[in-house]
């Protein structure tokens, strides 16, 4: 029986892992072993830990690594945590092949651990560029670490290979958060309501916005200006929160201020993948910088506001308007979102990253790649480059 280590440190990544997760704790051939650590373990972000263990996912290991400071000394310190956490689950419950998924420093660290432990290393969601974020130098990290890829594109695809990896490593998965469309039920209004508390008299616009880290300093300018602008359209408003980066706590906060004041907002901890979903099936528009927007958004045919750098790079459909910072920007683009004649445009919008197809090809990777020399010990593979003129000397 083959040994499956998954990672997981965010409610984000847990709910793209699900499918993938389903099927290898249903597979006869396979063990999974599921390590949580990051937000998971946080009452301030929801404490999902538990919903993992309700959702029948037994944890091996806990890794208790989230400083209570967003600023850099303590993510940089988080970080330092996570690997020496990481480093002990992985003597105590080794797998045979680690998974790991997108580009958060919680799972940088959890991918540097690995290293000296000889792990095999499979990275989802690698190729990609969020030009915003420190993000996009980790995810750039793990990719060199790891030792399979499963890429949501082509062209991400493509990407990975210009990072130097053999071709046979890099498989095209599409996104795996898309299989979910084909299992979660979408719940109604009043199931929101019974599970969640949220009164849905009105279509809401569903905002996600979290900190942009390559330009963190500019976090109380950036949700002043996002909560300017949504008070001006007068709409019904669903916030989640930021993810825990950078400036992170400064959202928190203003959120909770703006939602005692105005009764038309509500905020949530953690919607999970089905309340998510049920929310962007019914939404107006979503607003924000948030992936989901990128990835998940288009297969609902939902209008997105993307706010400023945070996803800059990462490809898009036609569902997404790309906005700047000020309340003037972004109030267009939500009346540009909720008009019906934009809307229109969307009856026949094609998600780029997939069809839910994902995690039966990335489980059947895992199953019969062969754990031996060849795959650990990596060729990079180079591509010619012409070498630019010569600086002249002064």
């Amino acid at each position: 029986m083959r040994t499956i280590g998954v990672v997981t440190v965010a409610r984000s990544d847990y709910g793209i892992y699900l499918p993938l997760l389903r099927l290898i704790q249903d597979d006869p051939d396979l063990r999974l072993i599921l390590f949580v650590g990051g937000m998971h373990l946080s009452p301030e972000f929801g404490l999902t830990a538990q919903v993992i263990e309700t959702d029948g996912f037994e944890i091996a290991g806990k890794v208790e690594a989230l400083l209570s400071s967003d600023t850099p000394e303590g993510i940089a310190r988080s970080m330092g945590l996570g690997v020496i956490g990481f480093a002990k689950v992985y003597t105590q419950s080794p797998p045979d092949i680690l998974v790991v998924l997108g580009d958060r420093y919680e799972m940088m660290a959890a991918a540097l651990a690995a290293v000296p432990f000889k792990l095999p290393i499979a990275h989802i969601h690698g190729g990609e560029v969020t030009r915003g974020a420190i993000d996009d130098a980790l995810r750039h990290c793990i990719t060199k670490i790891s030792h399979l890829h499963f890429v949501a594109t082509r062209e991400y695809a493509t990407r990975v290979g210009q990072l130097g990896e053999e071709p046979w490593r890099i498989v095209v998965s599409g996104a795996p958060s898309l299989d979910n469309l084909q299992s979660a039920s979408i719940l109604s209004s009043d199931e929101l309501k019974n599970r969640f508390g949220l009164k849905l008299d009105q279509p809401p616009l569903l905002v996600t916005f979290h900190p942009v880290s390559l330009e963190y300093e500019q976090t109380p300018w950036h949700i002043a200006e996002l909560l300017a602008a949504l008070d001006e359209t007068g709409l019904p408003i669903v916030f989640t929160l930021p993810n825990a980066d950078t400036g992170g706590r400064i959202i928190i906060e203003r959120l909770k201020d703006y939602v005692e004041t105005r009764p038309k907002a509500q905020l949530v901890a953690n919607l999970g993948t089905e309340g998510y979903f049920a929310l962007m099936s019914m939404a107006r528009a979503m607003v924000g910088n948030s992936s989901s927007g990128i990835i998940e958004a288009p297969s609902f045919r939902l209008p997105v506001v993307n706010i400023g750098t945070r996803q800059e790079g990462r490809t898009r459909a036609g569902n997404v308007i790309d906005v700047g910072y000020t309340r003037a920007e972004i109030l267009s683009g939500i009346q540009k979102a909720i008009s019906p004649d934009f809307r229109t445009t969307l009856d026949d919008l094609v998600n780029p990253y997939g069809c839910g197809e994902a995690a039966q090809l990335i489980v059947d990777r895992l199953k019969t790649v062969e754990l031996n020399q060849h795959l650990v010990m990596k060729r990079f593979v180079d591509i010619p480059v012409v070498p630019s003129a010569p600086v002249p000397a002064r």
